[in-house]
């Protein structure tokens, strides 16, 4: 296995979406970790983290909710990828997602909203050197074409 993923939350409530992002990562055979940092109130936690993977090859994928600072940081203080997937909020009806997508300059984080989503978007990346994971991943996507085909042929059959 070439390389994991580091899953940071800006907080604990963040847990639910980032174990749906991990359950993905898992299906594809991706190794990776939980931490807990936020960017407003333990900026030092995240260098920290940050610091202890500067000579690993890692991809980082960033939960943050409200305003999301974290990946943005995250950004800002690696050469690594990073992928922001920030929980969408009714109660702001997604207007929070913008801080995800309104970034400064020099900050170069994709956004996906979708926990499957990011934990390919990872999968990819690492797979650029590692040959198992690419297959791996073709396997994945396969199926899930195969999902839709039998989805077709079954709703054909209802008539």
């Amino acid at each position: 296995m070439s390389g994991k993923v580091i899953i940071i939350m800006g907080s604990k409530s963040d847990f639910e979406l980032s174990k749906t992002i991990g359950s993905y990562l898992e299906k594809l055979g991706v190794e990776y970790e939980f931490r807990v940092a936020s960017a407003h109130k333990t900026p030092e936690k995240v260098l920290e983290i940050l610091r202890e993977n500067e000579n690993k090859k890692v991809v980082y994928i960033t939960v943050a909710g409200r305003s999301n600072a974290l990946s943005g940081m995250v950004d800002a203080n690696t050469s690594k990828p990073v992928i922001a997937c920030p929980p969408y909020s009714d109660k702001f009806s997604g207007a929070d997602i913008f801080s995800s997508l309104r970034v400064p300059s020099g900050i170069g984080s994709v956004v996906t909203l979708e926990p499957e989503g990011a934990a390919i978007a990872a999968a990819k990346i690492l797979a650029l050197e590692d040959k198992q994971l690419e297959e791996r991943i073709r396997a994945y996507q396969l199926s899930k074409r195969e999902e839709l085909e039998g989805a077709d042929e079954e709703i054909r059959r209802m008539k």
